[in-house]
């Protein structure tokens, strides 16, 4: 276990960003799955925008590599322009 203070600070900080950055990926991942199992073109466009913006958030962030936020944009956009 930690001994300074600084330590103790960090693995506090550390948890709550861990927690932080899981909520948002599984959030991300529940509206992947929302807008795969969608139908309607309309609201499979709607529910791509907020995806894309997700991905390139949680990209931008470093909580996922940058490379697969575009792989999943680009199967994305090809399962929308399908419908």
């Amino acid at each position: 276990m930690a001994n300074h203070k600084s330590a103790l600070k960090r693995i506090r900080s550390n948890e709550a960003k861990r927690l932080r950055n899981r909520y948002q990926a599984k959030t991300t991942r529940t509206y992947i799955k929302r807008l795969r199992a969608t139908k309607d073109r309309n609201e499979a466009e709607e529910l791509y925008k907020t995806v894309a913006g997700m991905l390139d958030k949680l990209a931008k962030r470093n909580i996922i590599h940058k490379n697969k936020a575009a792989n999943n944009k680009s199967k994305l956009r090809k399962l929308v322009n399908a419908l």
